[in-house]
Order: C-alpha cells, then structure tokens, then sequence
C-alpha cells in the first residue's frame, strides 16, 4: 500500500514539469520517432471495435435501451486479418502501459516509447493502435466489474484483484469515472478527425493543399496528445487496483484527466476547422467536376433524351423523380424518352399568372388531336440556390405550385444536384425570371429559352426551336391579332364584324372616364363602330382591380376580367421585344420592333394611352394627345371623308406632335445583354441609358 500511496505525488510533479516544456521540442522529438514503411492499415473497423468496448464498459450498464452490437464489423474476415498483424503490436502496448503505470514510471517517456513501437505505422494507424491497447486493459476492468456479482470466475478474479473493494467506494470514485469518461469521449472524438483526414479522396485534394498542409502540421501534435492521454487513463484504471484510501480520497487524478480533455478538445476544434476547409475544397471540386461532365454530356450526340434528363433531374434508376399532375403520381423518366421536352425552370416564387396562362395553352395544346400532343411536354425543374435554406415554409410553397401544375414536375427539388444549379445559371442563363429550354428526342437544345414563343404564339409555335420562331416572324406583320388577338376572343368577332377596335390603358380612373366618353362621342359623331378595351398596365395590382371594377360598374368599356390575362397582355409585349433582341433586330431595321417599342414607352409613361385600329390602319399616342385630338374632333372631322377616319386621326396627331418630348422606355429584363443603343420610338434620337428597379407599385 506504501508504494501505490507515494504514486500521486510523483506524478503531480511529472504534470508540473511537463506542462512547463516546449511543446515544439516535444514535437521534434515525436517527429523524430516516425519512420514509416509504406504499410497501409484500414483502421476503420477496428475504430468500431473500441467504440463498442468504451460504449459498454461502464459500472452500470442499461441494456434494455443499449445499441447492438455491430455483429458485421465483430465478425468480419477484413478485422480477422487486420488483427493477425497487429494483435502482437496492441498486446505489446497494452502490457508496457499496465507495467510502466504501476510502477509509477514517466508519463511522457512511455508515451515516447509507444511511439518507437508505432514507429512504422501512419498517424492515424498509430493512435487507433494505441487505443486499442488501452480499451484491453479498461475492456476487462469493467468486465470483471460487471460480472463477478453473477459469475463464479469472475468473482475469483476480482477478489484477487482487489475490484469489490474498490467497487465499495463507487461514490468517492465518480469525479474520476467522470473525467475519465470524458477524456476518452474526447480522445475518441480527435482519433476520428484524424481518421478522416487520412480518408480524404486524393483525387480531390492533395497533400500540398494549403486546407490539409495546415492539418498536417498539426496531426503530430494531436496523436502525441492522444497517446499521452491513453498513458493517463491506463494509469487511472491501474491505480485503482491495490488502491489506499490516499488515492480513492484524491482529486488531482481527476483535475489531470479533466486537463488533458480540455486540451484534447482545443485540438479538436482546430483540426475540425481545418476538416471543414477540406471538404469545402473538395465539394467545390467535385462541383466543378459534375458541371463539366453535364457540359461533355451536352456536347455529346445520344440515341435518347435518357441520359441528358438522368444528369439533369436524378441520375439514379432506382428513384421515380418525377411527379405527374395529371394523375398526382410518382413516375419514372421514362414517360419522356423520345419525347421532346420543355424544361420549365424558375424558382419557388414563380408568379401565379404565369402559371395560369401556361396552364391555358398547356390545356389547348393537348386537346389538338394531332401526333404533337404525345411528344410535347413541360417539366418543371424549380431551381433552389445553395444558400437558399430549405424549410418548411419553402417545402409549403413548392407543393402549393406543383399542385397547380397538369404537366411534370420533379418531386424533391433538393434532388437536383449543385452542378445542374451552375450549368442552369451559367450556361442558360437563368435568372429569376422563368424560362423554358426546348430539348429535342435526342435531348439536344433545341432552343435555350423559348418562354417568349410561348408566350407570343403558345403551341402554335411547336417545335419552338430558332428556326421555327424566324419563319414565325417572317409571317407577322404589325396588326391587332398579334397584338392582342390571344388575349380576348371577342377581338376576332370584332374583326370580322369590321368594326373599330380601341385599346388603352392606364392607371388614372378620371382619364379613363373622360377619355373613353369622347371616344364614344367621336364614334357616334363619324358614324363608325367602335370597340374599346381595357388592358391596364403592366405588373397590374390593386389599383388595376378597381378600374376594373369601375369601368364595368359605370359600363365604360370591355375589360379583360382577369389580372393574369393584363399581365398576359403586356408580357406578350416584352416577349416580343426579347425574340427580336434575340434575333438581331432593332428599331433602325425592323417595323415590327418600332411599333413594340412604342407601345413598351406608353406603359412606361405616368399617364394613358390608346391605340385605335381597323384593318390595316392604326392610330395611337399617348393620353392626353390622344383625348385632346378627339376632344377637338371638329376641326379635323371634314378630313374624314376624304382620308377615312383612321388616316385622318393619324394625320391630326403629327400635326399636334412637338419636336421636344420626352419618353420613358422601362426595358424588360432580359436574360442576354441591354442593348447599348437605344433609339426613341417616335423622334429616332438615341435614348439616355438608364437603370431601373422597380417594384410593384399600387
């Protein structure tokens, strides 16, 4: 008893003079111990051993609620082999720490001796190694602790080894079951780290690396402070064999255990930093890695569309990625093979009259008994940004639009892989704003938007690739079917009747009263028939709502009863504008993108407007020009019957025009460049450039 009693001590003066050295030279001196020999050792599964050991060896154990045991790894071939070569190696250990420690011998020198024995063996295999030799000696301790109350041998052994007695004093004991407990939590918790390091995937970071150089500069440290605190522990469960009351009573074991876990752990969350820098440089390679396969995929010919859309939505057979609203079912990819597909990519606040009016060409497309219905279809692929959190609320909002949708959608957004995200963003230039790539049966690009043929001629523009929507516009001349033609039915009743037909807009309701009353007057005056229809303004919210509501009540003129179909109206517009952008045309050489440009300055205006037509002529301008020119009706109206009453009106508002005005062109996003050279579309003076964010404004 005298010599175990003197044990104390001699090691507090060990922890005094220890804890006053450099640890540069103790590094050195480590350093200088590590001689591998190229041998590599898996040490994965027997990680998983120890863990089971110091999972289970406990004084008390609750084994109703306890895991299993990971049969697969006990029993496996790989641990049996492994084992053979270093059972020696752990059995060596294990006994020079139970005879140094109980002999009171140096902590750091032993700690220095199992490092010789390792010599040859990787850091991670060293510490690994050094704990399995340890979880022996604490594996049987707590074994003979748990079982000699039930079995015979067990009990013998005990009693030769002192344990009831020990066991006694259980309550004086538990400061030092409780640091002990934690350091090895905390030696296990560092041993993995350091495992992992070593798992990195080469071929994704090398070990010049700056991350993982600074991580390796380190890992000497972290496995000398490891193996030290093994020594500690080992020294622990060996004083409590034989022990005093001097010993039982102490409390400086406890505080030295409790220290090296604090020390332990500040190397933990070093090393983890610098893990997590790894894998942030290993993640973004293997982003990089995945986009540039979608590119080569992409510059590829195939046979199908299989491979594109696996690379695109999921590529694993095993998964039914996609959601059919037709039938509210999970199905496979393989409804599109051969099919061309429209990939309908936005984000989760995809506008709701986008998908309404979608919804309504998706509808007529399929009701046309013609072969396109079975290879035409939309897939909507919602793009969530990496930093975009995905909660609760985002998972609500998804399901509410995918409920609305008739065509395929994906079914779990999270299921699209970053590199699609990049390609989609970088490649065709997504950006917010809803488009709609055209994938031909091979699932070659047929078109990378072909939202704005979509919009400006539905199917009709079927198979929507460049070809088609140039011979689309070869056909087109401004009037007011491609105007507003799609957007109310009545239009071509009105056409055909021959009749007058007035569009305007605005938001000001007093000019909406007096303007369409002195356009009713006019009418009535000129003996022409005429049609008047209200088409709000673009981005239309609640003030568009009550002139609605305004202009049906006091019975003013025809309105457009949805806000989906205003917004319709106008998007149709900045389509327009974006196919001719798209194919090189500007104010200067084409007809068709004067008048667009026209009609986008009259939105952008404070104040209404009006376009009024039959046939092939058409008159227009602005709301004040246009009531103040009707309003004087009577001084032009003899050039009526000699012009006709459209001619004339026209040549009544260049008479009226000043040679100094201003326009304001609001440009609609667009997902290439803003031209640099803008002309006005009524004097061809080049417009100031300008940029402009606007929100919604009631």
């Amino acid at each position: 008893m005298a010599l175990v009693s003197k044990i104390p001590q001699r090691r507090r003066t060990e922890r005094l003079m220890f804890s006053s050295s450099d640890d540069n030279a103790m590094l050195k001196q480590i350093q200088a111990t590590h001689v591998p020999d190229g041998r590599e050792v898996d040490v994965g599964d027997l990680l998983h051993v120890i863990e089971e050991i110091f999972q289970r060896a406990k004084p008390i154990i609750d084994t109703s609620g306890a895991a299993r045991p990971q049969l697969d790894v006990l029993d496996s071939r790989d641990l049996r082999e492994m084992l053979e070569l270093l059972s020696y190696t752990i059995h060596k250990i294990s006994c020079e720490m139970a005879c140094k420690c109980m002999g009171g011998g140096d902590a750091h020198a032993t700690t220095v001796n199992i490092f010789h024995t390792l010599t040859n063996y990787t850091w991670d295999a060293k510490v690994v190694i050094a704990l399995a030799a340890f979880s022996v000696n604490y594996g049987e301790f707590w074994m003979l602790a748990q079982l000699h109350p039930t079995n015979s041998l067990a009990k013998a052994v005990a009693i030769l080894k002192q344990l009831p007695e020990t066991l006694e004093h259980v309550d004086a004991l538990k400061p030092k079951f409780d640091a002990l407990t934690s350091l090895i939590t905390a030696m296990v918790t560092l041993t993995k780290c350091i495992v992992e390091f070593k798992q990195l995937p080469p071929q994704y970071i090398s070990p010049d690396a700056p991350e993982l150089l600074t991580a390796t500069t380190h890992i000497p440290t972290a496995a000398y402070w490891i193996i030290r605190s093994v020594v500690a522990c080992a020294s622990q469960i060996t004083n409590l064999i034989g022990m005093g009351h001097e010993y039982i009573a102490s409390t400086a074991e406890a505080w030295e255990l409790s220290s090296l876990a604090h020390k332990i752990n500040s190397i933990y969350t070093h090393l983890t930093k610098q893990l997590d820098l790894c894998y942030q440089l290993i993640n973004e390679k293997k982003y990089l890695e995945a986009f540039e396969k979608i590119v080569h995929l992409f510059a590829t010919p195939h046979i199908d569309n299989m491979k594109i859309l696996q690379a695109l939505i999921y590529a694993k057979d095993d998964q039914f990625p996609l959601w059919d609203g037709s039938t509210k079912k999970k199905v496979s990819l393989d409804v599109l093979r051969r099919k061309n597909v429209l990939l309908l990519i936005s984000d989760i606040d995809l506008p709701h009259e986008e998908l309404y009016v979608l919804e309504q060409m998706y509808q007529e497309a399929k009701q046309v008994p013609t072969r396109m219905e079975s290879q035409y279809e939309i897939v909507w692929i919602p793009v969530i940004g990496r930093s975009t959190p995905w909660n609760e609320e985002k998972l609500k909002q998804f399901e509410t639009l995918q409920g609305m949708m008739t065509w395929y959608s994906v079914f779990d957004p999270t299921m699209i892989d970053p590199a699609v995200i990049k390609y989609i963003k970088e490649v065709w230039k997504f950006n917010k704003k809803a488009m709609l790539v055209v994938l031909d049966p091979q699932g070659r690009v047929a078109n990378p938007n072909a939202i704005h043929m979509m919009w400006i001629w539905g199917s009709v523009a079927y198979p929507f690739t460049s070809e088609r929507e140039e011979a689309l516009w070869k056909a087109e001349k401004w009037r007011i079917e491609l105007l507003a033609g799609p957007i109310e039915p009545l239009i071509f009743t009105w056409i055909t009747e021959e009749k007058y037909i007035c569009l305007y807009g605005g938001e000001d309701i007093e000019w909406i009263r007096s303007f369409t009353k002195t356009a009713r007057a006019v009418a009535k005056a000129a003996q022409i028939s005429l049609e008047m229809l209200y088409v709000g303004k673009s981005n239309p919210r609640e003030k568009i709502r009550k002139n609605n509501a305004t202009i049906l009540a006091e019975n003013l003129s025809h309105i457009l009863p949805d806000l989906a179909l205003i917004w319709f109206f106008w998007v149709r517009l900045e389509s327009m504008w974006h196919s001719k952008v798209q194919q090189g045309k500007s104010i200067d050489n084409d007809p068709i993108m004067q008048e667009i440009m026209k009609m986008l300055s009259f939105d952008g205006s404070d104040q209404g407007w009006a376009v009024i037509c039959r046939g092939a002529h058409m008159a227009k301008a602005k709301g004040d020009m246009i009531r103040t020119t009707l309003t004087d009706y009577d001084s032009w109206k003899n050039s009526v019957a000699q012009k006709g009453f459209l001619p004339a009106l026209n040549s009544r508002l260049e008479d009226l025009q000043t040679p100094h005005h201003c326009n304001r062109l609001i440009l609609p996003s667009t997902t290439g460049t803003i031209p640099e050279r803008v002309v006005c579309a009524e004097c061809g003076r080049v417009m100031e450039k300008f940029v402009m964010y606007q929100c919604c404004m009631d």
